[in-house]
C-alpha cells in the first residue's frame, strides 16, 4: 500500500515534522528528510503492527492529491512550505495470521502470476502477489 506522508518543518527551526495522514496519530519528528524517510517507514511499520495485534483494520491510503486538497483547506497559510512523498508498505505481514486455502487457476494465469513475481522486488512469492490483488480489488 502506498501512504502519503507530509513533511512540515517545526517552529522554524531544521527539524521537520513528519505524519501520515492515514494513519492517525503516526508521526515523527526528524532532522533531515533523509532520516524522516527512513524512519517514517518504520514508525508506519509500527503503527500498523499494533493495529494487528489490537485485530484492528488496516486502514487503506488514500491518494496523494485527495489528502493535499485537504491539507490546502485546514492549513491555508503554510501548505507552501509542507512537501508531500509515498512510502510504500508491504501490509500483508499486517492482515493477521495466515492460513492455508485450496485456490483453482487456470495454467496460463499461473505462468503469468509467475512471471511477474519472478521480475518484481515487490511480490516475494505468488501467494504474497494473489493477496496483493486481492487486497486492492477489496479496495474497490
Amino acid at each position: 500500500m502506498k501512504y502519503a506522508v507530509v513533511f512540515t518543518q517545526v517552529d522554524k527551526s531544521t527539524a521537520y515534522q513528519v505524519s501520515v495522514p492515514d494513519l492517525p496519530g503516526c508521526q515523527i519528528t526528524e532532522k533531515t528528510i533523509d532520516l524522516g524517510m527512513d524512519e517514517v517507514t518504520k514508525a508506519i511499520q509500527s503503527h500498523l503492527a499494533i493495529l494487528a495485534e489490537y485485530g484492528e483494520k488496516v486502514p487503506n491510503a488514500q491518494g496523494l492529491e485527495h489528502h493535499r486538497k485537504i491539507y490546502i483547506l485546514e492549513n491555508p497559510h503554510t501548505f507552501a512550505q509542507a512537501f508531500w512523498a509515498i512510502v510504500s508498505i508491504d501490509i500483508i505481514p499486517y492482515l493477521g495470521k495466515s492460513h492455508k486455502i485450496n485456490v483453482t487457476l487456470p495454467e496460463l494465469l499461473i505462468a503469468q502470476i509467475d512471471n511477474k513475481v519472478s521480475k518484481s522486488s515487490e511480490y516475494k512469492t505468488r501467494s504474497g502477489f494473489i493477496a496483493s490483488a486481492c487486497v486492492a480489488e477489496l479496495e474497490k
